[in-house]
């Protein structure tokens, strides 16, 4: 009798728990059972790994083998057991040295050859491993993963007879190199591209200083779209933890990519108006991120809002608030991270008119429109603002050179973010409301011109702590110590929205 245990990681979420392989091989009728709450593809594995041993060189024991995944009651899903529970094999049946095998965890999904194939969704897991300082061997194919997570011992092999060869004494290991490049914060796109519309470009300038939700209004043609996809130019890199985040995101997600070469830039998602809740917010049998997390960290933008599902962007109220999403099903619960910033456009009305005060859709046409934004998610936009047509002489005399570029707003978002961080350790649009007693304090002019704002525009406590947020990312831009009343009086022309004016 044998009992050998090893260590690996599950897939959940982006936690990663740790799971214990335990192997014994006893006499009795030969048998091969996995055990511990394992799906179809960790059952399955029972035929890959008797392959690969054989395959590999060694002897699969004709005895009683019982592997157990603990804890039972987490699912286990995927090929990425298939390497712990080939050692934890040879380990109990005397064929490979268990003098080292406690100080690493496992990943890797083995072919019937023996070769080790890539595993998906390994950087959460990853993480964990550096956190609490174990070594890792994986396949050589998910270098690319573990290259970017700083003082990680972990070492790749291509095959599971290396891997034995290196536990028995053998050759060592080649280890991961940590990468330590710089991102480019080159783009194809440019602010300078937008001709005019110098009102909309300080709305985007102060909802990047601050992380502040923007909603843009105006009739076809008017620079809404190229306006938002712009936003992350001129937002700064991520720190180091927010692209580990972000990566580890997208490292689990069935449709998000990796962008290895510029990592630390700010991921962008502009889902179509037909997307469903499930794939907006996240979710399935088996909890998977949505558009909502794969922009974590940065810019999610519904162009033409009001084409979208009513109940579908319903959805987004709880983390617009939060900067998280929790996703409950019968089986499995999931919690990912959506600290995203909305950016919105839509029509001033069905007909794409001028204004929404001044066109020609009849009262039951414009009733339609605007019920398909609540009033409730309108309360957690901090900034919305109407986009004027340009005349031709704008058109015409203006040119991309004159205008701005992105390189110089990021600038001075970037210098506005720093004063925010070291303030109060996190940015406007993410303080809670003790810190928004302790920095936004104003002066009693100010508190008079905020008092007249709430009683002519009827403005929530919501809406007031987020005006407050706002004319504290105006200051920060301006380099204030103090909101002055000219800060005050900007916030408050970016809640006089039409919109919102029709739906209190």
């Amino acid at each position: 009798m044998s009992l050998t245990q090893l260590l690996t990681r599950a897939e959940e979420g982006i936690s990663a728990p740790t799971v214990t392989v335990e192997v014994h091989i006893s006499n009795g009728l030969p048998a091969f059972s996995i055990v511990g709450l394992p799906e179809a593809a960790v059952r399955e594995s029972r035929d890959r790994v008797r392959s690969a041993i054989i395959n590999s060189g060694f002897e699969f024991p004709i005895r009683k083998i019982i592997v157990n995944l603990a804890p039972a009651d987490l699912p286990k899903e995927g090929g990425r057991y298939d390497l712990a529970i080939a050692l934890g094999i040879l380990a109990s049946s005397k064929q490979l040295n268990t003098r080292l095998l406690q100080d690493y965890e496992f990943f890797g999904e083995l072919a019937l050859s023996g070769e080790l194939r890539p595993v998906k969704g390994l950087v959460p897991a990853l993480i964990n491993s550096q956190k609490q300082g174990r070594k890792v061997i994986l396949p050589g194919s998910n270098h690319s993963e573990a290259s970017f997570i700083q003082q990680l011992e972990c070492q790749l092999a291509d095959n599971l007879a290396q891997v034995c060869q290196f536990f028995n004494g053998g050759e060592e290991l080649p280890p991961v190199e940590i990468e330590h490049q710089t991102t480019s914060m080159s783009y194809e796109l440019d602010l300078a591209e937008v001709l005019g519309q110098t009102q909309a470009k300080r709305a985007l300038e102060i909802a990047a200083a601050g992380n502040h939700h923007l909603l843009m209004m105006g009739p076809p043609g008017t620079g809404k779209s190229m306006l938002a996809q712009r936003l992350n130019t001129i937002l700064p890199e991520m720190g180091q933890q927010e692209a580990l985040q972000t990566l580890s995101i997208h490292s689990i997600s069935n449709n998000g990519t990796i962008n290895l070469e510029n990592w630390k830039k700010r991921p962008f998602r502009a889902p179509h108006h037909t997307v469903s809740g499930v794939a907006l917010v996240g979710g399935g049998s088996q909890p998977k991120p949505g558009e909502i997390s794969l922009a974590n960290n940065g810019v999610l933008f519904l162009d033409e809002l009001t084409e979208f599902d009513r109940k579908t962007i319903e959805v987004l109220r709880e983390p617009l608030e939060t900067g998280q999403i929790h996703i409950s099903r019968a089986a499995r619960q999931a919690t990912f991270p959506a600290m995203f910033q909305l950016v919105a456009a839509m029509n001033p009305c069905p007909g794409g008119c001028e204004s929404i005060l001044s066109c020609s859709c009849s009262h039951e046409q414009l009733s339609r429109y605007k019920n398909k934004l609540s009033a409730p998610l309108l309360d957690r936009i901090d900034i919305q603002i109407e986009l004027p047509r340009l005349n031709k002489n704008e058109l015409l005399n203006q040119k991309i050179h004159q205008q701005e570029s992105s390189q110089a707003v990021r600038d001075r978002v970037s210098r506005a973010r720093k004063i925010q961080i070291s303030r109060q350790g996190c940015l406007n649009g993410q303080m809670n409301n003790q810190q928004i007693e302790d920095i936004c304090m104003l002066d009693e002019t100010s508190r008079q011109l905020l008092t007249q704002a709430i009683d002519k525009l009827k403005l929530s406590a919501r809406s007031y702590h987020r005006l407050l947020k706002l004319a504290r990312s105006i200051a920060d831009l301006a380099g204030k110590e103090k909101i002055s009343v000219k800060c005050i009086s900007e916030a408050i022309n970016y809640r006089r929205s039409p919109l919102l004016q029709r739906n209190s």
